[in-house]
């Protein structure tokens, strides 16, 4: 159906439900609704916040109430799980040919946000939610896009201060008149037109067979595979946490350079901060959904991170890196906390294609603190 036929159908059923007490009074079907039952039914919220009911929510909170509802279907940072949709990212993609809309890039409103969250969610349970809840999970989504610093609090109050990023994207609806030369009293049912031809491909929906295909196949294959497990047909993972000596004898000289900095390194983890390392154990929560670190660690959608200060980059074994990071590794990339603190504060900005999902830490201090922590896991 176009969306010609679309908006004459749904006028037409708008008049229909406009006219429906009156005919169900005349043909004596039904009763009137009761009030409560209208305010049942009447949740929407305006972009003017008219609909907005009392209540507060803190970032912090909003990310346990995320993990605990929403992180199944959009990750733990809002970055999406397979098919589900993201919702934070995609800044500056719009113009793109295939545009990452999430509710920091594309949303013009936040009551869209408020309103959609308060009706629909979390799937499967819908309206369960109470006021407070909803205005702290909105709070966490604008924080993980960049909107909000983490110690914000969402309010009735507060609610129209928040400025988001696409608020200025959109033009007003005016096809009432620019288009109406296109509306007619009956729709044509067939031989509306003398011909017809196919004019482009459905290639941004990922529909329309391509050679790329095959590629695409293999990144959702990647991001399907927890277990890290070797897929039949892909390339096999290559080991480079240990490299023998004997292919890159040119190598052995600033490896021999090695033992004398294992000394300083022992004192300096020795002497690191107790409070810094606190701190940095509060941070990895953010990091423990994908990553494990000490004893007994596993790798998981990311690898083990125990003793990555100062270690080679892509050196796990057993665990399979993008190409870009495996790359990295073998040019000799290694983990120093100046590099560390590069690539957590934004991990796509630092390495392009990153299997990392996670939009990065926006405070020097949380950087600094992780790290401290990964480091007493020397």
């Amino acid at each position: 159906m176009s969306k010609y036929r679309k908006l004459i159908a749904t006028t037409a059923l708008a008049a229909t439900l406009t006219a429906g007490p009156a005919l169900a009074e005349k043909l004596g079907l039904g009763r009137p609704a009761l009030p409560e039952e209208i305010a049942a039914w009447n949740l929407d919220v305006s972009p003017d916040g008219t609909g907005l009911p009392e209540g507060s929510g803190s970032v912090e909170e909003g990310e346990g109430l995320f993990v605990d509802y929403c992180a199944v279907c959009h990750g733990d940072f809002a970055e999406g799980v397979g098919n589900w949709p993201k919702l934070a990212g995609g800044e500056g993609t719009l113009a793109d040919k295939d545009p990452l809309k999430t509710v920091g890039s594309y949303w013009p409103y936040l009551s869209t946000t408020w309103d959609y969250v308060h009706r629909s969610m979390p799937f499967g349970n819908a309206q369960t939610l109470s006021p407070d809840e909803v205005y702290a999970i909105v709070a966490y989504i604008l924080y993980s896009n960049y909107i909000v610093e983490d110690d914000f609090v969402l309010s009735k109050e507060n609610f129209l201060d928040v400025e988001m990023p696409n608020a200025d994207g959109f033009i007003v609806d005016d096809r009432e008149t620019a288009e109406a030369h296109f509306w007619q009293d009956e729709a044509c049912m067939e031989n509306c037109k003398e011909s017809v031809e196919i004019t482009m491909k459905a290639a941004v929906l990922d529909v329309t067979p391509e050679e790329t295909k095959a590629r695409k196949v293999q990144e959702m294959i990647d991001a399907t595979n927890p277990a890290n497990k070797p897929v039949e047909g892909a390339a096999v993972v290559e080991q480079a946490a240990v490299a023998p000596a004997t292919e890159e004898p040119a190598t052995e000289e600033p490896a021999a350079e090695e033992p004398a900095a294992d000394a300083p390194a022992a004192d300096e983890a020795a002497a690191l901060d107790p409070e810094l390392v606190k701190a940095g154990e509060k941070v990895f929560k953010k990091c423990k959904a994908c990553h494990q670190v000490g004893e007994g660690a596993k790798n998981r959608t990311g690898p083990v991170l125990t003793g990555i200060v100062g270690h080679a980059a892509a050196a796990v074994e057993d665990f399979r890196y993008s190409k870009p990071m495996k790359k990295a590794g073998e040019e000799g990339l290694v983990w120093t906390e100046d590099e560390l603190h590069a690539f957590l504060a934004k991990p796509k900005a630092y390495m392009k294609k990153t299997k990392m999902t996670f939009a990065g830490l926006r405070k020097d201090d949380d950087i600094t603190a992780v790290i401290a922590y990964l480091k007493s896991f020397e």
